[in-house]
């Protein structure tokens, strides 16, 4: 759990998808989430969060359904929503904070 803070504790934008293997929607968020960070380079950080493997980080983050997306902006959570969203919907919170 220490990596995780670290990993979010960072000066830029760090966007956490809570995911599943199981779930569609997320498989469907994959290529998105790969566009976003083709776009936006090294301002943003993408962490995915398998909360199969990770059930500890999912319920501290009260994850109750996949995908739900976190961000982050040293260490502080700054925004979340569940469910599938659009690229440039996320690409304009991403930029908003950063």
């Amino acid at each position: 759990m220490s990596k995780f803070s670290e990993l979010i504790n960072q000066n830029k934008p760090v966007l956490v998808d809570f995911f599943a293997e199981w779930c569609g929607p997320c498989k469907m968020m994959s290529p998105i989430l790969k566009d976003i960070k083709s776009t936006l380079g090294d301002d943003v950080s993408i962490i995915k969060i398998d909360v199969d493997k990770n059930q500890a980080l999912a319920a501290k983050y009260q994850v109750r359904g996949v995908p739900t997306f976190l961000l982050f902006k040293n260490g502080k959570q700054i925004w979340r929503q569940s469910g599938m969203l659009q690229k440039e919907d996320l690409l304009t919170v991403i930029s908003n904070n950063n």
